[in-house]
Formats: structure tokens, C-alpha cells, sequence
């Protein structure tokens, strides 16, 4: 059989001239706009398909084509978005972490306090550093995390350590690079390092700052998961970060040897939200993933949570969506992440757009 999308296709591309197309038996089109006289002569039956298609199904077939936000977004209606879409993805997205997790655990020996650092670690280092900082959190044994958490200096040079930021000349840093070679000892911490960058971010964000904001709460909140995993409210969470900021070195500087304006770095409201979103929700859904109440508390928190502002929850406005907390604009993002994107709109779960 010789599929076209017309019948005189068959005369445009020649098809009399070749000999492999002498055994064809049967012509399928979708528009059978003109009779083909060779095939006529042979007894060849053209077949169109024309009546038996739906036209909105031409929609669907373009949406490869479309340079929109979303490939549907030209038939794209919130009025057909079910009541409970936000939850449902959510819950997708929880449970793509919780495998995450479950893989962490079992490298950590089911160690929760452990997963739960390097996910943190993970999110303070952001876009540029993530990667750099988990493997910062599981290069090092928790359990040497914990002993040295009781002097922030001390966790604080181990880290600096670890992100090679003391590999340099610079006299300021030699107090901490000698307090780490002291640890390494101490521990048996071996050599490797994941070097962190400095590149395409705010000063606010340099691995110096964050990675001393993160010492400092390791050594505030000795027992920092139990309280997570306790907390009732998105409240209680944000307290955990509230008012944790560098040591006094970094109030007024960025890199080292290198003076700037004093000014006190404390985590921001929208990056300690970015840190519950990213890391402590996740964790908490995993550890409470048996108990009958957990997806209402999950829910509870991601609904007092302030939704996103970026380039995609505004698109999704532009198209009618209601954004009202971080429980709908987290489901939006992960629907345009993980299927609109890609162009994944027959495995959709929003077929019914």
C-alpha cells in the first residue's frame, strides 16, 4: 500500500516511473482530489480517508508545529482543568522526590538526618551550585557533620574546605584553611573536592555565603530534622530559617581578602520558601508517607505558601489559570516542565484540554 496526502501525489513524485511501486494494490489518501489513470487501468482502488477523520483531530497533529508557550495553547481552556488538577500533580511530583529519596536512604543506610542535609546542601547552592554542594554533603560523613555542628567555625572551614574555596594566598583565609587540615586529620577526610563557582549569580548568592549561612543553621538546630518532621504549620518551618545568617567575617565581605560594604546576609523570605519547597516538603511527605492524614498537611503547607513569580506561572496567567498559592503554581511548573516542554501531550494528564 502507497500512502499520500493527496492522490495526485502519486504523479508528483513520480511514482509511474518506478519500478518499485509496481506491486503496490492498494492507494490510500486523505484527499482524493484526482483520478490517477495508470492505477485505474491496473485495478488499483484508492481509499480516502477524508470523511472518516475528524477535523478537531488536525489540531492535535499542529500542535508539533506551534511556536506557542504550550503546543495546545490555542484550544487551551481553564474551565476544563478538574478541581482537585493542582493536588493531583503534586502528588506526582512528591512521589517522583520520594524515589529520590528512597535512593538516598539507601545510600545513607536509612539515615533520614543525612538525606535531608544533602538536600538542603543541594538547594542552597541553587542553579549554578546544586550539584557542587550535594556532592560537598555526600563526600562527608554525617556523623562528622553533626560532631562539628557544635563550633560553626569549624563546620564552616569543613565546607569551605570541601567547596576548595581556602586553595588560595590570600592571608584572611589561612585561619580557616588551617582549621580545616586540622579536621581532615582529625576525621580521615579524604583529599577530593568539588570546587564551587562564582559565575552567573548575585553576590548575596556566592558558595562563601550560602555555604556560611548553611553552617550556621547546622550549628543553630543540632536536632534540625525532628523539628521538621514535627513542625504543624509552614510557620514553625520559616522559624528553623528565620534570622540565620553568615558568620561575622562575611557581614562585610563576599570573597575573601576582598573588603565590601558592611550588611548583615541573612536567608531571605523567598529563598527560605525556595529551601521548603525544594527540600524540607519533600522530606516531610517521604517520612510521613504512611500515615492517612499526610497528603492534607502536605497540602496545608503548600497552600501558606507564596506561588512563584517567574516568565512561566506568568504565561499560565496570561492564560487564565489561577495561581492563588505555591500548591498551584508548583503543579503549573511541573506540568510545563515535565510535559508541555516536551511535547508529551498524548501522555498528558490534561487530555481533556
Amino acid at each position: 500500500a502507497e500512502f499520500h496526502v493527496k492522490s495526485s501525489d502519486w504523479l508528483l513524485h513520480k511514482h509511474s516511473e518506478q519500478k518499485d511501486y509496481q506491486s503496490v494494490i492498494l492507494h490510500i489518501v486523505f484527499e482524493h482530489d484526482q483520478e490517477i489513470s495508470e492505477l485505474k487501468e491496473r485495478n488499483i482502488p484508492t481509499l480516502e480517508l477524508k470523511n472518516y477523520i475528524e477535523n478537531s483531530n488536525f489540531q492535535y497533529y499542529n500542535f508539533d508545529k506551534e511556536k506557542n508557550f504550550i503546543p495546545c495553547e490555542d484550544i487551551f481552556s481553564i474551565k476544563k482543568i478538574p478541581n482537585d488538577f493542582s493536588e493531583e500533580i503534586i502528588l506526582q511530583k512528591l512521589e517522583e522526590k520520594d524515589k529520590e529519596i528512597k535512593q538516598q536512604l539507601l545510600a545513607t543506610k536509612n539515615d533520614y538526618e543525612a538525606v535531608l542535609f544533602q538536600r538542603i546542601a543541594y538547594s542552597f547552592g541553587l542553579k549554578v551550585n546544586s550539584e557542587t554542594f550535594l556532592q560537598i554533603a555526600q563526600n562527608i560523613d554525617f556523623k562528622i557533620i553533626k560532631k562539628v555542628s557544635q563550633n560553626p567555625f569549624q563546620l564552616e572551614s569543613l565546607l569551605f574546605g570541601k567547596a576548595d574555596l581556602l586553595n588560595n594566598t590570600e592571608k584572611d583565609s589561612q585561619k580557616w584553611l588551617k582549621e580545616f587540615e586540622f579536621l581532615r586529620a582529625k576525621f580521615g577526610i579524604n583529599d577530593i573536592v568539588f570546587p564551587a563557582k562564582f559565575m552567573r549569580m548575585m553576590p548575596v548568592s556566592f558558595p562563601t555565603i550560602r555555604l556560611s549561612q548553611l553552617a550556621q543553621l547546622y550549628s543553630r538546630h543540632q536536632n534540625l530534622f525532628s523539628k521538621i518532621i514535627n513542625a504543624k504549620s509552614v510557620e514553625e518551618l520559616k522559624d528553623l530559617f528565620k534570622d540565620i545568617k553568615t558568620s561575622e567575617y562575611w557581614e562585610n565581605h563576599y570573597v575573601f581578602g576582598k573588603e565590601s560594604e558592611a550588611k548583615t546576609k541573612k536567608l531571605s523570605d523567598d529563598f527560605i520558601e525556595i529551601i521548603l519547597l525544594n527540600a524540607i516538603l519533600p522530606v516531610i511527605y517521604s517520612y510521613h508517607k504512611e500515615k492517612t492524614d499526610n497528603q492534607k498537611i502536605i497540602f496545608n503547607f503548600y497552600q501558606n505558601l507564596k506561588p512563584e513569580k517567574n516568565s512561566i506561572i506568568k504565561q499560565w496567567k496570561n492564560l487564565g489559570a489561577k495561581i492563588k498559592s505555591a500548591l498551584d503554581s508548583q503543579a503549573f511548573l511541573y506540568l510545563y516542565k515535565n510535559w508541555c516542554s516536551q511535547k508529551r501531550c498524548l501522555e498528558c494528564c490534561q487530555t481533556q484540554f
